[in-house]
Protein backbone atom coordinates (compact mmCIF):
# COMPACT_ATOMS: atom_id res chain seq x y z
CA UNK A 1 0.00 0.00 0.00
CA UNK A 2 1.08 3.46 -1.15
CA UNK A 3 0.20 6.47 1.20
CA UNK A 4 1.97 10.09 -0.68
CA UNK A 5 4.22 7.70 -2.46
CA UNK A 6 5.77 6.71 0.67
CA UNK A 7 5.45 2.47 0.46
CA UNK A 8 4.13 0.76 3.38
CA UNK A 9 5.26 -2.35 5.06
CA UNK A 10 3.02 -5.02 7.57
CA UNK A 11 5.21 -5.21 10.82
CA UNK A 12 5.45 -8.19 12.35
CA UNK A 13 3.65 -9.31 15.43
CA UNK A 14 7.68 -9.00 17.51
CA UNK A 15 8.20 -5.68 15.25
CA UNK A 16 4.81 -4.00 17.04
CA UNK A 17 6.20 -6.00 20.48
CA UNK A 18 9.06 -4.64 20.69
CA UNK A 19 7.74 -1.04 19.63
CA UNK A 20 5.52 -1.26 22.43
CA UNK A 21 7.95 -2.10 25.12
CA UNK A 22 10.15 0.80 23.44
CA UNK A 23 7.19 3.02 23.77
CA UNK A 24 6.35 2.19 27.48
CA UNK A 25 10.23 2.70 28.89
CA UNK A 26 10.26 5.89 26.72
CA UNK A 27 6.52 6.97 28.06
CA UNK A 28 7.84 6.19 31.56
CA UNK A 29 10.85 8.02 31.86
CA UNK A 30 8.65 11.07 30.42
CA UNK A 31 6.24 10.85 33.05
CA UNK A 32 9.21 10.66 35.57
CA UNK A 33 10.84 13.57 34.32
CA UNK A 34 7.66 15.27 34.29
CA UNK A 35 6.57 14.63 37.81
CA UNK A 36 10.57 15.15 38.89
CA UNK A 37 10.47 18.86 37.05
CA UNK A 38 7.15 19.62 38.80
CA UNK A 39 4.80 19.86 35.83
CA UNK A 40 1.34 19.65 35.69
CA UNK A 41 0.23 16.26 34.54
CA UNK A 42 -2.95 14.99 34.66
CA UNK A 43 -4.42 11.34 33.16
CA UNK A 44 -5.45 12.49 29.74
CA UNK A 45 -2.02 14.07 28.95
CA UNK A 46 -0.84 10.82 30.18
CA UNK A 47 -2.72 8.89 27.58
CA UNK A 48 -1.82 11.33 24.73
CA UNK A 49 1.84 11.63 25.30
CA UNK A 50 1.57 7.21 25.30
CA UNK A 51 -0.44 7.46 22.06
CA UNK A 52 1.85 9.79 20.20
CA UNK A 53 5.40 7.97 21.60
CA UNK A 54 3.95 4.19 20.55
CA UNK A 55 3.02 5.96 17.22
CA UNK A 56 6.84 7.51 16.98
CA UNK A 57 7.87 3.85 17.73
CA UNK A 58 5.47 2.05 15.17
CA UNK A 59 5.46 3.81 12.55
CA UNK A 60 9.38 3.46 11.60
CA UNK A 61 8.33 -0.48 11.66
CA UNK A 62 5.58 0.60 8.96
CA UNK A 63 8.17 2.03 6.25
CA UNK A 64 7.56 5.57 7.47
CA UNK A 65 11.32 7.12 8.09
CA UNK A 66 11.23 11.00 9.35
CA UNK A 67 14.62 10.47 8.21
CA UNK A 68 13.58 9.79 4.65
CA UNK A 69 12.55 13.44 3.62
CA UNK A 70 9.80 15.65 3.87
CA UNK A 71 6.87 13.51 2.23
CA UNK A 72 7.86 10.94 5.12
CA UNK A 73 7.60 13.84 7.75
CA UNK A 74 4.13 14.72 6.82
CA UNK A 75 2.67 11.64 6.52
CA UNK A 76 4.08 10.75 10.34
CA UNK A 77 2.31 14.29 11.33
CA UNK A 78 -0.79 13.96 9.64
CA UNK A 79 -1.30 10.54 10.92
CA UNK A 80 0.10 10.95 14.57
CA UNK A 81 -2.33 14.38 14.55
CA UNK A 82 -5.52 11.79 13.13
CA UNK A 83 -4.40 9.57 16.13
CA UNK A 84 -4.61 12.35 18.86
CA UNK A 85 -8.37 13.63 17.19
CA UNK A 86 -9.35 10.14 17.41
CA UNK A 87 -8.40 9.99 20.96
CA UNK A 88 -9.34 13.59 22.19
CA UNK A 89 -12.85 12.34 20.35
CA UNK A 90 -13.33 9.14 22.81
CA UNK A 91 -12.30 11.78 25.42
CA UNK A 92 -14.59 14.11 24.93
CA UNK A 93 -17.59 11.93 23.98
CA UNK A 94 -16.66 9.63 27.59
CA UNK A 95 -17.10 12.70 29.70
Amino acid sequence: MKILGIQLRRPSFAEVTTSGVMATGLWLAYVGLSRASGQPFNAADAGAALLVIFWGCVCVRLGIRVDHGPRHLVLNVLLGGALLLVYEGVLAFAA
